[in-house]
């Protein structure tokens, strides 16, 4: 279930690590933990925006 856009963005993050497929690996893992520390982030802002949480019957 591989589509051609992602191979191409496979194939260039690799050449970017000079062939270097552990360097690849490690290079994405690494953008994983930021993008997951930055939506954990987002997701804090959006709880701290929400004095009344989920599901809250609150008037607005």
């Amino acid at each position: 279930m591989t589509s051609k856009p992602n191979e191409a963005a496979i194939d260039e993050i690799i050449a970017c690590c000079s062939g270097d497929m552990l360097g690849a690996l490690k290079a994405l893992l690494l953008v994983n933990e930021h993008l997951e520390a930055e939506l954990q982030q987002f997701y804090a802002a959006a709880t701290f925006d929400r004095p009344f949480g989920r599901g809250s019957n609150a008037l607005h």
